[in-house]
C-alpha cells in the first residue's frame, strides 16, 4: 500500500510541476480532481459538498440514501422502529463493526456523536463548531438501551429526521479518536467506512486506503486520492492529460469536447437543487398572482437551460425538485407563452410594470447568475415589464435578500440544495418563515393551505402520506407562482474510460466503494 501512495504522490508531483502528460495514474488507485481543499475531515464540523464527497467514503451513518435515490435504507443500523406519536426512534445496530482505529462501534458511540454536537456541557463539545447540528434540533435525548440498541427521543414529530441522519452531518465518528485528538480530530479522522484515512498533504492531496474489513464488503480499489484543483481550467487540463481519473463539476463550455473524446465518459445526475427568482408578493406588481404567472409564461426556461446553461439543468416546475422521485407530482413547468403573459398583464390592469431585479455575481449553486439575469430581464421586457437589474457580490446579495424584499426589490435570484422535500418550502414559503421570524420567505408568500400541508407532512411518519402532501404543495405553489421557477441543476463529472462502476448520486455525494479501474 505504501508503494501505491508513493506512485500516486509521484503522479501528483508531476502534475504540480507542470508535466501533466507524464502523470498517468497508477492502477487500482483512483485519483479524483476536487474543486477545493477540504476544510476538515470531521463530518460534524463542515458544510461543503466538496468535503462531503470525501467523508462519505471514510464514514457511515446509521442510515444512508439508497443507491440512485434519496430514499433512506439501513447502514450501521440494521433496522428501526418509530413510535405511534412519531417522537421515539429506536435503532437496532449492526454487531461486530469496528472503527478504523480498532475501537468498537456500539450504542455508546452513537450517543457520544450526537451528544457531542447537541450538548453544550459535553466534554468534547468544544471540538466544534457544528454548523449543521440544527438538523437534529428536535432531538431531546439519545439513550443507550443496550450495546446494540439506541433510542432517540424527539421533542416533536419530525419526519425529515431519517433523511437528516442519512446526510453527512449524521455520519458516525470514533469517540476514541475524538478523545485522543480533540480539536485536531479533523486531521486524524476515524470512521467505519469502506476506505480508511491514510494521509493529508495540505493543498496537494487527501489519501485513503481500502478497508479490508468493511462490514458491507471490501472495495475493489486499493486506494483513493482526492486532489484539490481549484482552477477549473487546470482541472480540465489534468483530465485531458491523464493526471486524474475523475473530475467533478465540469464547466459547461467543456462538456461537448469531453463527450466527443472516446477516452472519456461524461456522467450526469439530477440532484435536489432548485434555481428560482423570489417574487415580492407583498407589494409592487407581483402582489397580483396574474402578474406572477405572466412572468413565468414570459421567460423561456428551455432556452435558459439549453443555451445559457448548455444542458446542465432541467426546467423547474415548482419548489420540490424531481430528484425526490417518491413525490409523484404531475405538475408540468410553465411553458414559454409570451402572448398568454401579455393577456394576463392586461387582465391585471398593469402596463409596463416596473421591476427591480436583484442579481448575484456568483455564489453557492447559482448557475451563471449574471448571464441568466440578463436573459430573464430580456424575456420579461419583451412582454411589457420594465426591468432594472441591480447586481451585488454574493455575501452582500444574501444580506439584502435575506432581510426581505419589502421596500427594496420586486424579485431576486436564489438557489437551494436540500436533502428532504420539507426543507426548502418550510424555510422559504411558510407564512411564519418571514425574515422577521428568522426564516427565508423573503417574498412574503402566504397561503394557509400550504402552511397546513407542510405542518402535516413534517409530522407524518408515513412516506406515502408525505408524498401526497408534498405533491399537493407543489401543485398549489406552482399555481400561486410566488417564484419564477427556472431550473434544477444536473450535476456532472467526467471519468477516463478505464473507470468502471462510477455513478453520480442525487444526493450530490460521491460513493466510490463499487468503482474499479
Amino acid at each position: 500500500m505504501k508503494r501505491l501512495f508513493q506512485r500516486a504522490a509521484l503522479a501528483v508531483a508531476f502534475a504540480l510541476g507542470g508535466f501533466s502528460a507524464l502523470a498517468q495514474t497508477p492502477p487500482t488507485v483512483l485519483i479524483v480532481g476536487q474543486i477545493a481543499e477540504p476544510k476538515s475531515l470531521d463530518p460534524h464540523a463542515v458544510t461543503a459538498t466538496n468535503d462531503f464527497r470525501i467523508l462519505v467514503n471514510l464514514y457511515d451513518g446509521l442510515v444512508r440514501y439508497k443507491d440512485g435515490t434519496l430514499e433512506v435504507e439501513p447502514a450501521l443500523a440494521e433496522s428501526w422502529t418509530i413510535s405511534e406519536d412519531g417522537r421515539t426512534y429506536t435503532f437496532k445496530l449492526r454487531k461486530g463493526v469496528k472503527f478504523h482505529d480498532g475501537s468498537d462501534f456500539n450504542a455508546d458511540a452513537v450517543k457520544f456523536n450526537f451528544d457531542r454536537m447537541l450538548k453544550d456541557d459535553h466534554p468534547f463539545h468544544d471540538t466544534g463548531p457544528f454548523p449543521l447540528s440544527f438538523n437534529f434540533s428536535a432531538v431531546e435525548a439519545v439513550n443507550v438501551v443496550d450495546d446494540s440498541t439506541v433510542e432517540f427521543k424527539l421533542n416533536e414529530p419530525f419526519a425529515p429526521f431519517l433523511s437528516n441522519l442519512a446526510y453527512p452531518t449524521g455520519l458516525i465518528v470514533s469517540p476514541t479518536a475524538v478523545e485522543e485528538h480533540g480539536k485536531d480530530f479533523g486531521r486524524h479522522p476515524s470512521g467505519t467506512g469502506p476506505f480508511k484515512f491514510a494521509e493529508w498533504q495540505s493543498n496537494q492531496l487527501v489519501a485513503a486506503e481500502r478497508n479490508d474489513e468493511y462490514w458491507d464488503g471490501a472495495p475493489t480499489l486499493e486506494a483513493v486520492v482526492f486532489r484539490p484543483i481549484t482552477d477549473a481550467n487546470t482541472r480540465v487540463a489534468e483530465m485531458l492529460a491523464g493526471g486524474i481519473d475523475i473530475m467533478v463539476e465540469v464547466p459547461p463550455d467543456n462538456l461537448a469536447a469531453f463527450r466527443s473524446d472516446a477516452n472519456l465518459k461524461v456522467v450526469e445526475q439530477a440532484g435536489p437543487h432548485v434555481w428560482f427568482a423570489i417574487l415580492n408578493t407583498k407589494e409592487g406588481p407581483f402582489a397580483d398572482k396574474r402578474v406572477r404567472q405572466a412572468a413565468n409564461f414570459a421567460v423561456n426556461k428551455e432556452t435558459l437551460v439549453n443555451d445559457v446553461l448548455q444542458g446542465t439543468a432541467t426546467v423547474a416546475a415548482g419548489p420540490i425538485p424531481p430528484a425526490f422521485n417518491w413525490v409523484e407530482s404531475s405538475v408540468e413547468p410553465y411553458p414559454h407563452d409570451p402572448e398568454r403573459a401579455k393577456k394576463l398583464l392586461d387582465e391585471a390592469g398593469v402596463e409596463s410594470p416596473k421591476v427591480t431585479f436583484y442579481v448575484a455575481e456568483g455564489g453557492s449553486g447559482m448557475l451563471n447568475p449574471v448571464t441568466m439575469g440578463a436573459a430573464i430581464q430580456a424575456d420579461l421586457q419583451s412582454v411589457g415589464f420594465d426591468v432594472a437589474i441591480e447586481t451585488y457580490e454574493w455575501n452582500t446579495f444574501l444580506g439584502r435578500v435575506n432581510e426581505g424584499l419589502e421596500g427594496k426589490a420586486d424579485m431576486a435570484e436564489m438557489a437551494w440544495m436540500t436533502n428532504d422535500p420539507d426543507t426548502v418550502p418550510y424555510l422559504t414559503l411558510r407564512t411564519e418563515a418571514s425574515p422577521e421570524n428568522g426564516g427565508f420567505n423573503s417574498g412574503y408568500y402566504s397561503n394557509p393551505q400550504v402552511d397546513d400541508l407542510l405542518a402535516k407532512a413534517r409530522s407524518s411518519t408515513e412516506q406515502a402520506e408525505r408524498a401526497e402532501l408534498y405533491a399537493r404543495v407543489q401543485e398549489i405553489v406552482h399555481e400561486d407562482a410566488p417564484w419564477l421557477f427556472v431550473a434544477n441543476w444536473k450535476q456532472n463529472a467526467v471519468t477516463t474510460a478505464a473507470v468502471q462502476g462510477f455513478e453520480l448520486q442525487p444526493s450530490f455525494l460521491l460513493h466510490l466503494k463499487n468503482v474499479s479501474k
